[in-house]
Order: structure tokens, then C-alpha cells, then sequence
């Protein structure tokens, strides 16, 4: 049982199971993992690792006009081709053991290069989103996210992870 206010983390990347942070950073300090997917986000490749960018909107794509949703949003600097449209990043529900949040955290957001809210040295931002559960419950989880000048960057010459998985990605090379 975790106490009030420590939240799960969602991990998609090189925290994932098999890849090589996920030893580093989460063994010893994890009594759950479970698998789990984010809605609202595209991903991208980056030097070796993904960023996830929040992409609220495109949940509800109109597939005959790439790069706008349903309601005709454009989607600001960028495409979306129709393998990607639908807005869903693959990943794992990551549970602290009791007494190991704090260091956990801590050490998820160093490597992250998260140093504090509106921290124009982030790579990444640690935000509270939904994410679903593979029986489709929602539950509200910590999320790096692309800070919002790498998410520019990658909105203007990313490269789009088809599916959302990493993994997947990862074996397709």
C-alpha cells in the first residue's frame, strides 16, 4: 500500500522492462509494474531515448485531414500521419515499494533532467495524468513529458514512433 499523495510513475521509454534504466533506476524500489497506456500523446524518437509530447486534442483525429482533430484543430507544428493519430503512448504503471518514493523520484527526475517547474533546463517535465490501466481504469500517475522547448523542437522535425511503443519501435529498427 503506498501512502497518500505518492503516485505511481508511467514510464515508456528506456524505464521500461528489459531496457537499460529500468535495473538501474527501478529494482529494489518497485512493488508493482503493470502495463498501461496514455491517451493525448504522441511520441517521438530522440537521441536514445523517447519523449512523450502531449497532444490533448488528438484523441478525436479526423483521419481525412492529417494533422487536425475531429472538431478541425489544427495540430500546431506538425502532422499526424493516420499511424499515429491515434494518440496513444505504450508503457508500464510503475508502483514504489513503501519508504522508497521519495528516493525514487528523486532519482527519476535527475535522470530526466527535471530540476523544478518552469525550469528552463528541463528536458523533461513531471506532470499528474490518467493514464489506463489494461482493464481500462484510469488511475492518475506521474508522466515525463517533453519540456516545452524540446516539445517545439520535435513538433517541427521530430521523428513519430508509430503505435506509441517504444519496444515495438526498438525491435523494428
Amino acid at each position: 500500500m503506498r501512502a497518500e499523495g505518492e503516485l505511481p510513475f508511467f514510464v515508456y521509454g528506456t524505464l521500461r522492462p528489459g531496457e537499460r534504466n529500468h535495473d538501474l533506476c527501478l529494482r529494489g524500489r518497485v512493488a508493482e509494474e503493470e502495463p498501461a497506456r496514455l491517451a493525448g500523446a504522441l511520441l517521438y524518437d530522440g537521441p536514445g531515448y523517447p519523449y512523450a509530447v502531449e497532444v490533448p486534442d488528438i484523441t478525436a483525429p479526423d483521419t481525412t485531414a492529417p494533422g487536425t482533430t475531429a472538431s478541425g484543430t489544427t495540430v500546431p507544428g506538425t502532422t499526424v500521419p493516420d499511424a499515429v493519430a491515434s494518440g496513444i503512448v505504450v508503457g508500464e504503471l510503475v508502483t514504489a515499494k513503501p519508504g522508497k518514493y521519495y528516493e525514487l523520484v528523486t532519482d527519476l527526475d535527475e535522470l530526466e533532467g527535471y530540476e523544478a517547474p518552469d525550469d528552463p533546463r528541463n528536458l523533461y517535465v513531471r506532470v499528474v495524468r490518467d493514464v489506463l490501466r489494461s482493464d481500462g481504469t484510469p488511475v492518475s500517475a506521474w508522466v515525463y513529458f517533453a519540456a516545452p522547448r524540446v516539445a517545439h523542437g520535435l513538433r517541427a522535425r521530430g521523428r513519430l514512433i508509430a503505435g506509441g511503443d517504444w519496444l515495438a519501435h526498438l525491435r523494428g529498427r
